[in-house]
């Protein structure tokens, strides 16, 4: 038996051990405040100095602001630290992994943050320390993670122990959360697998599939959301075809949906966004080139996702041109899922963008954008124009000099009031990407659905 991760078991058992979080985004908090809430010393590291401080202040995002009382009397009671940097111990290690992988680029890797994570995390290593990776990954990850290990003189398996556990979160699902999703997970050895179970009894009461090898929970993962962007994109062109013929895709869908077998129904939008469906499918496209292969479903899929705000810009244009209206537009929704802060890669900035393109006048609003995170969303969604309008609100006067409303996500918020925009007729002509309105024939505004 392996005497060194035997005895890291042991005191994970005891909870004699410290746990090192990298990474304190939508994955890696919520896991700190799971494990420092049930006993574990913890270590949450962010090289980002103002969310720390935000974090030690107890100056959560909305989204965090129920965790505020417990952040606080943890890092009160010393069983939560927030830094900037890892730390060396003399208990043993468990590191987690959760920083982002950025879309591959010519001139950036996807694994650019979780190599420096994991070298920050061996630089203060010893023999029965643990690494487990969540971020998404590419394939050939993880190999090249135990390659780093034993350039450091550490034998995998025996010295340290890596785990690669790939993180499925889908933010503000009421049914599925951290707590119930079950886990797919490769480790080196059997050992860190015990000891990987026992960490995450306290996540998902240890619900984990252990696999074969790294490569198949590294495809895993990619697969799942490639399933889900192939299928939004399937059903985005679907709501194309259907405003070509005068049908409302959603009937469609809903008729499909009686199939009680063989079908799965799927929504239209102004595009996938955030931080795992535009880009885990291209860490399989990038496996295929290296291969040698196309995976020619999954370049179409990306290539409509790409397409769909342009498309919905074209039908506004083409709406207001007949309508004989100012080329005015305010974009509704900038987060990219309804009822959360994250403006990652968001299909409302594309539509931004396209609109400014074409010269259009612009107004944003998102009940959950921060004027101190302005320049983090220009970054992230590649704006052009970063000198962008934000309205405080959808007030009659914020929005009379404006001809359209597109609204991309219907946060629940705001469901009263863009309903009352419609009622009253607030606004020329309302573009719904989502179908959430429903036709009043008292209206004056003209209601556009994406799809019908």
């Amino acid at each position: 038996m392996n005497l060194i991760l035997k005895k890291t078991l042991d005191d994970v058992l005891s909870k004699n051990c410290v746990i090192q979080v990298f990474g304190l985004g939508y994955v890696g908090f919520p896991l700190l405040v799971k494990l420092c809430t049930n006993g574990f010393h913890v270590l949450g590291i962010d090289n980002d100095s103002k969310k720390i401080e935000r974090i030690q202040n107890g100056e959560l995002l909305e989204s965090e602001s129920h965790l505020k009382e417990i952040v606080l009397k943890s890092i009160h009671s010393g069983d939560l630290v927030v830094d900037t940097q890892s730390a060396k111990s003399e208990k043993p290690r468990i590191g987690i992994i959760c920083v982002p992988t950025p879309i591959p680029t010519k001139s950036i890797q996807s694994d650019i943050f979780v190599k420096d994570a994991v070298k920050a995390f061996l630089e203060m290593a010893k023999k029965g320390d643990v690494i487990i990776l969540e971020s998404s990954i590419e394939v050939g990850t993880t190999s090249k993670m135990k390659s780093m290990i034993e350039s450091m003189g550490y034998k995998e398996g025996e010295d340290i122990g890596l785990c690669f556990c790939p993180e499925r979160i889908d933010p503000k699902n009421e049914k599925w959360n951290l707590e119930n999703i079950p886990r797919v997970i490769y480790c080196s050895d059997d050992l860190s697998f015990k000891i990987a179970k026992e960490i995450y009894q306290y996540i998902n009461n240890s619900n984990l599939l252990r696999v074969k090898s790294a490569e198949i929970a590294e495809v895993v993962k990619s697969f799942e959301n490639a399933f889900r962007l192939v299928n939004i994109s399937l059903v985005n062109e679907l709501a194309i075809l259907c405003d070509k013929l005068g049908i409302n895709v959603r009937d469609v869908l809903d008729a499909a949906a009686t199939k009680p077998f063989g079908f799965l129904p799927f929504y239209p939008g102004a595009g996938a966004g955030g931080h795992c469906i535009p880009k885990d499918p291209r860490f399989l496209l990038e496996s295929a080139k290296k291969l040698g292969l196309e995976f020619k479903t999954l370049e179409n899929a990306l290539s409509i996702n790409i397409q769909m705000p342009k498309y919905v810009v074209d039908s506004i244009e083409s709406l207001l041109i007949e309508k004989k209206l100012k080329k005015s537009v305010i974009i509704c929704g900038l987060s990219y899922k309804p009822d959360i802060e994250d403006m990652r890669d968001s299909p409302g900035f594309k539509i931004y963008n396209e609109l400014t393109e074409r010269g259009f006048q612009v107004a944003l609003y998102d009940p959950f954008f921060k004027n101190e995170l302005s320049q983090k969303y220009v970054i992230e969604n590649n704006i052009k124009d970063p000198d962008f309008k934000i309205l405080p609100n959808l007030s009659d006067d914020s929005i009379s000099s404006y001809d359209c409303l597109c609204i991309v996500q219907h946060h629940s918020k705001l469901k009263d009031r863009l309903k009352e925009i419609y009622k009253n007729s607030k606004i020329p002509i309302i573009y719904d990407c989502q179908g959430n309105l429903r036709f009043d024939p008292s209206s004056n505004s003209t209601l556009k659905i994406l799809g019908g």
